[in-house]
């Protein structure tokens, strides 16, 4: 079986990797040709995933058609900003009748809409899943175990990803709860920020500890009053990401928030343009949406603040104090 992957960002060449270990034929779409027949050639992914050599199976292409033919199973694996352009080219090759799986975590920031609704948007698939949880591409890649949450609407996606996707180190844990999935998957890019900005503050593990405890009441709240069913934030998609997320120097929020805990302006502004900072952007979304529903979410407040606002950091610890 042949499977497509869009996009050859770090998780989604550790994904390539999971499913060809498991004996599928992969072709990735890449932005353009020189990058293509770059990586082609070089099977190097230093500036990727460290160590990584990729293997000459795995196919790469800036040609849609040839890397849709002949594929049941297409993985989305871009920066949440291009799934409106990506979707729209994709619509040219009957994707609707695919199984798509959503790698890409975020929420488009004129409409608010998550990334599987911006997708459905465009494609009018009832195909798709998303998914999320705690892992790092690299981890993925040096094939360390790992557990999953898919979200799905349809049981027969689902089982299709399940069954190409899930190995002797990789768990799929399936749920309908998509919204809920997605709530997870973006907002704890948020709070791994905050997380970051006490280290560069200088507080210990117990301050963010209290601020990850705090912020799964919140993402609670939010999954529920948008409409999620509030469990999904005990799933892999939720405190097992959040953990994951908001703790490690490997997030490249968290090491984005210590550069603002440490009041680093212009070392912070270019992390920022140097790296895909996806809680940056989700930010500004989830904020508007949380302004548009008027849903209370102090810690997406503050952390508003604090970023849009140059608020000082410090007032994310007064709030985890006074917060009810």
């Amino acid at each position: 079986m042949n499977i497509a992957i869009i996009g050859t960002g770090a998780y989604g060449l550790s994904i390539a990797l999971a499913l060809l270990n498991n004996n599928y034929k992969v072709k990735m779409w890449v932005e353009s040709e020189e990058r293509a027949k770059y990586i082609d050639e070089n099977r190097n992914t230093v500036n990727i995933i460290p160590n990584i050599k990729i293997p000459k199976d795995i196919e790469f292409s800036n040609d849609y058609e040839y890397i849709l033919k002949d594929t049941n199973i297409v993985f989305i694996a871009v920066s949440a900003k291009f799934i409106p352009s990506v979707s729209k080219d994709l619509v040219k090759y009957n994707i609707k009748n695919k199984h798509v799986c959503i790698l890409s975590k975020g929420i488009e920031e004129n409409t608010c809409d998550f990334v599987s609704e911006v997708f459905k948007k465009y494609t009018n698939s009832k195909k798709i899943s998303v998914i999320s949880g705690p892992s790092f591409a690299i981890d993925l890649a040096n094939m360390d175990p790992i557990a999953l949450s898919i979200a799905s609407k349809n049981k027969d996606t689902i089982e299709a990803i399940k069954k190409v996707l899930s190995s002797n180190y990789i768990k799929l844990r399936d749920t309908k709860d998509v919204l809920g999935t997605e709530i997870c998957g973006s907002v704890k890019n948020i709070i791994a920020i905050g997380s970051g900005m006490l280290e560069g503050l200088g507080y210990k593990e117990s301050s963010r500890s209290f601020l990850i405890t705090e912020s799964i009441h919140d993402i609670k709240e939010l999954i529920d009053a948008l409409g999620g069913d509030k469990k999904t934030v005990l799933s892999y998609a939720g405190i097992g990401d959040l953990i994951l997320t908001a703790t490690s120097t490997k997030s490249r929020n968290y090491s984005y928030g210590i550069l603002i805990g440490k009041k680093e302006k212009e070392k912070s502004v270019n992390f920022l343009n140097s790296n895909t900072v996806e809680g940056y952007f989700t930010l500004k979304s989830i904020y508007k949406l949380i302004k548009r529903k008027k849903i209370n979410i102090p810690i997406i407040d503050v952390m508003y603040d604090i970023i849009f606002k140059e608020k000082d950091p410090d007032s994310l610890v007064k709030l985890l104090i006074k917060k009810a």
